[in-house]
């Protein structure tokens, strides 16, 4: 699999996974929502532009996978399979490479990094993260 692929699909995973928080697995048929954010309305472009090149059976499974991925945000296996269907649809169609490449957004320099779940914790560069109930850290 070439690398621009594997980087496509990196950079289209939080936005479709976005998508499949706000819009659930309404995403390949919903319009676009002015009450959604950005985020959440690129991951549904770049679904809906997969799902509208598939064949019939292709456009099921990324249906199924859509589902299941929407059904359980923490289901990392279902994330996994989501993205699996976007990396086979990459790798077999060269003008949706350079049409999803085409609605990433330019990298500005600024790191966005997102923790999500009860207890999570985001960082891009950290030395000791502690957390926990009743933590002590010293004497």
């Amino acid at each position: 699999m070439s690398a621009e692929i594997v980087q496509l699909v990196a950079q289209a995973s939080p936005y479709m996974s976005a998508a499949l928080g706000a819009y659930g697995g309404a995403v390949l048929t919903r319009a676009e929502d002015a009450a959604v954010d950005a985020t959440a309305n690129l991951g549904r472009r770049i679904l809906q532009a997969v799902w509208s090149r598939r064949n019939e059976d292709e456009q099921t499974a990324l249906e199924h996978a859509v589902q299941d991925a929407s059904a359980d945000a923490e289901d990392t296996d279902a994330a996994a399979a989501l993205r699996q269907q976007l990396k086979r649809a990459l790798r077999d169609d060269e003008e949706l490479r350079r049409e999803l490449a085409a609605l990433m957004p330019e990298p500005s320099g600024t790191i966005t990094i997102t923790a999500s779940g009860d207890r999570a914790i985001a960082a891009h560069s950290i030395g000791t993260a502690v957390t926990g109930d009743n933590t002590r850290i010293g004497k």
